[in-house]
């Protein structure tokens, strides 16, 4: 059974609504699952879990929101290597490019990351991406 975190920020509620929905679909699948604010979490938490799934909306000009999960993101990003990440987080405009330079920065970290590309809700997250959502969750329980 994987010990997963998930780390995220939420301005709207629709990347909260995303990581619930990762924590029932892990919970579904027997992980044990802890959900934390970017200010919870460090470098020395990871020792604690098999996989961490953080999660940040797009913001500004796409990108990480800027006061909390940047800076503690930023500061894991030493501590990156071979540590088995997902990515998530919903946008409202523009057409990604926030997630895929996250996925680009754990990969020049060295992280395992699930999946290269993350797993992103344009707005609310319909039905469809709360299930995917949930079969991340699932996912990463096994991972």
């Amino acid at each position: 059974m994987n010990k997963l975190a998930i780390v995220y920020w939420s301005g709207t509620g629709n990347t909260e609504t995303m990581a619930n929905c990762i924590a029932e679909g892990a919970r579904e699948a027997g992980a044990d699952v802890t959900l934390m604010g970017p200010a919870e979490f460090s470098a020395a938490k990871f020792a604690e879990y098999s996989v961490v799934a953080f999660g940040c909306p797009a913001m500004g000009a796409e990108q990480l929101e800027e006061d909390e999960v940047e800076p503690m993101f930023a500061g894991l990003e030493g501590s990156l290597g071979g540590k088995k990440i997902a990515l998530f987080g919903s946008y409202g405009w523009g057409d990604g490019q926030w997630m895929r330079e996250w996925c680009s920065r754990c990969a020049a970290a060295g992280a395992s990351l699930y999946d290269e590309e993350g797993l992103t809700a344009n707005e609310s997250p319909s039905e469809e991406a709360r299930e995917a959502c949930r079969e991340l969750g699932r996912k990463l329980a096994a991972w």
